[in-house]
């Protein structure tokens, strides 16, 4: 038996699974911009064509790294479906922090996953059963449907562990542009000047950094927990 006959016994059989985790730790290690399917196949020792066998296309292996990345944050969360009963009126609050703030841990280790959820506007099982957690604490909390429905508008731009409108501002303006600015926005431009956010690690864009995420999360969530409390009032 030959070396190629040897290797070909010995090689792991090429998944679907094991390409997305592939094309999760590529991105991670080289970025986005460094996921093709030429890089996949190198990486994974096999050519190209192989992995059509198992997904079509990038937008297939895009769509499948945010559905891995959602699974690790349904890891996170704990296991699905274990929050929501063990949840009164009092810790549905803490509850949701904890549960959004856990997948912001999971992006951070996977920052360009916001990037593919705006570009692809993802909207996977994973994403469905993440937000149904929050949904099901909420619901044994006791607030109504329709507060519900009012409050993931609310937090919303947070639910997934990253501000989206933000996820792809990688930087500050440059001081050339805040001077101009001087002259039609002065107390924005000062802010601007002033503000600096320094903990790369924590963050996911430029202004999305973890004291901010949270300082916003905590501001909706003390609202809400203002409505439920005023509902409940109304109930009784």
């Amino acid at each position: 038996m030959g070396p190629r006959a040897a290797d070909a016994r010995t090689r792991t059989p090429l998944t679907r699974e094991r390409v997305l985790q592939a094309a999760s730790d590529l991105a991670d290690r080289d970025g986005l911009e460094a996921l093709t399917m030429r890089a996949l196949a190198d990486m994974l020792g096999v050519e190209a064509m192989s992995i059509y066998h198992h997904l079509p296309n990038k937008d297939a292996i895009l769509d499948g790294v945010v559905e891995l990345t959602f699974a690790q944050v349904a890891a996170e969360a704990g296991g699905e479906g274990t929050g929501p009963a063990q949840t009164d009126a009092a810790g549905w609050a803490p509850a949701v922090r904890d549960r959004i703030l856990g997948a912001r841990r999971v992006l951070l280790r996977h920052p360009w996953a916001p990037v593919v959820i705006d570009r692809r506007k993802s909207f996977s099982p994973a994403m469905v059963a993440h937000v149904d957690g929050i949904v099901g604490i909420m619901r044994a909390a006791g607030m109504s449907h329709d507060l519900i429905h009012h409050s993931l508008h609310a937090i919303g731009n947070r639910i997934y562990g990253y501000v989206q409108e933000l996820s792809d501002d990688g930087q500050a303006p440059p001081p050339g542009q805040l001077e101009q600015m001087r002259s039609f926005a002065p107390h924005l431009a000062a802010m601007l000047a002033e503000v600096a956010h320094v903990d790369p690690e924590s963050t996911l864009g430029w202004c999305d950094d973890q004291t901010e995420f949270e300082f916003g999360l905590d501001l909706l969530l003390e609202g809400i927990e203002r409505r439920r409390l005023a509902e409940a009032a109304g109930a009784a």
